[in-house]
């Protein structure tokens, strides 16, 4: 990890393999964070980071670099602005998972107990738990494997210059219509709202508990959708 600064990280690993560790924090370079250990913070600027299986962190958050949590691992809270947020099975974020220009991908079993949002990317959800709440302005949106959803779904609204809302300070948007489907077998519990136009697809072995305004949803049968 180049230029990086350990904290008392290293240390911890040389007294006692499994201890606590106060932070590994960097600024040009990814962080890595073996194998069930546990620190508070785990930060780069310009790099990935990645939660190696059962391991925890208090935070993840990075601006120019995606975030792995692999089987197992855990963070309190989640955020990158140009990068990727991908959970293994098991993982889970005990509080908000979001990036701004990245794809948000949640394997069977892992859970995001806070909310889930981005800005421009695809939004997949195989067989999670999200506890808060789904937001996006250009991102498609693809629920399915058991899923369950709770706190609803938001496409928010491009500005008059063409830009989404505001994210961590910035504008953000594009002319792409955002598709949602939700999958046999996945719950949305909560409103469904949308605020620019999207293209929505329910299945109607799926359960959407809450009202839906801003779209009309197109129901389908079987494992594909209709593909206009």
């Amino acid at each position: 990890m180049p230029h990086a600064r350990l904290c008392t990280y290293v240390i911890a690993l040389l007294v006692l393999p499994l201890a606590t560790a106060a932070c590994v924090n960097g600024v040009n370079g990814s962080v890595d964070v073996p194998a069930g250990t546990t620190v508070s913070d785990a930060t780069t600027v310009n790099g990935a980071i990645s939660l190696q299986a059962h391991a925890k962190a208090d935070k993840a958050a990075t601006v120019n670099g995606s975030i792995h949590l692999a089987e197992g691992a855990q963070a309190g809270a989640v955020h990158t602005v140009n990068g990727d947020i991908t959970l293994a099975k098991d993982a889970k974020v005990l509080g908000n998972a979001e990036t701004v220009n990245g794809e948000l991908d949640l394997a069977a079993g892992s859970a995001v107990n806070g909310s889930l949002g981005n800005v421009n990317d695809r939004i997949e959800i195989d067989g999670a738990h999200v506890g808060h709440g789904i937001t996006t302005t250009n991102g498609d949106i693809h629920i399915t494997g058991n899923a369950v959803v709770d706190g609803g779904i938001k496409v928010e609204k491009i500005d008059g210059n063409g830009n989404g809302n505001e994210f961590f300070g910035i504008h953000f948007g594009s002319n792409h219509v955002p598709r949602i489907v939700i999958d046999a077998g996945a719950t949305v519990n909560g409103p469904l709202v949308f605020e620019r136009p999207v293209k929505l697809y329910i299945n109607d072995q799926a359960k959407v508990a809450g009202p839906i305004s801003g779209a009309q949803a197109v129901k389908f049968t079987g494992a594909t959708p209709p593909t206009s």
